[in-house]
């Protein structure tokens, strides 16, 4: 069956990639596999994306708070991140795809750091999709990293209360020049945030999923994409249709 032509493509998709090791429990499996069937979602996304024209897709890779989890989970997350970026990195700049990292990254593993840092300075000067990986991420860390520095620019003299505004504390965001996510998908059939993007999904349409992550593939992709084109969006204000009717 030949894919639909979407009338209305995002420009930024974020996804919260959600489900592996209920993947891999359903299948009797232990939880490393579901996290490498995970990886190959991944692919399939970020290669859709490109092919039908999204601008930013920002992944949900690694919270701040799933350092918490068991250290052999965590140390088997860090070795397909790593095998990621060095599997992938050169075909990704080879497409033209730019990589951005958004997380804290000061207490970063020395074996982590260096390579997100190397995948964003390879990528820099690329055009196309810009991949966002969302590593050491939690929203409520970035906001409170962003109003620190807003802060301390205060105290310094640059700034003055009166100045700071949602568009200053914007800039200061991990996600500075980057549009706030139009769609944002959750997998899992999980429906809530989970400290991702809270201040960037103020007006984005939210789709949740039933299925588990390492199933989300293309089909089930351009299938959500859909459900985006068919709402209107409103951001706070009447919907088009609304106001020619005299609503």
């Amino acid at each position: 069956m030949a894919e639909a032509i979407l009338p209305n493509v995002p420009r930024h998709v974020a996804i919260i990639m959600d489900g592996n090791g209920r993947w891999a429990r359903a299948r009797g499996l232990p939880r490393t596999m579901g996290h490498k069937k995970g990886v190959e979602a991944v692919r399939e996304v970020v290669r859709t994306a490109g092919d039908i024209g999204i601008s930013y897709l920002t992944l949900f890779a690694f919270s701040s708070e799933n350092w918490r989890r068991p250290e052999a989970e965590v140390s088997d997350l860090m070795g397909l991140l790593k095998a990621f970026i060095r599997r992938d990195l050169a075909d990704l700049h080879r497409e033209n795809v730019r990589i951005r990292v958004i997380g804290e990254r000061e207490h970063l593993r020395s074996d982590i750091l260096p390579l997100l840092l190397e995948a964003e300075e390879t990528t820099r000067n690329n055009t196309a999709l810009t991949l966002v990986i969302a590593f050491n991420y939690g929203s409520r860390d970035e906001m409170a990293r962003a109003l620190r520095k807003i802060g301390e620019k205060i105290r310094d003299g640059y700034l003055t209360p009166d100045m700071v505004t949602p568009e200053l504390i914007d800039a200061h965001l991990d996600t500075a020049g980057m549009p706030d996510p139009d769609l944002i998908i959750r997998t899992s059939g999980e429906e809530r945030l989970s400290n991702f993007l809270l201040w960037q999904a103020a007006y984005s349409e939210l789709v949740f999923v039933p299925e588990f992550w390492p199933d989300f593939d293309r089909p089930l992709f351009m299938a959500t994409l859909e459900k985006f084109a068919g709402r209107e969006r409103r951001f706070g204000g009447l919907a088009a249709s609304s106001v020619l009717a005299g609503e």
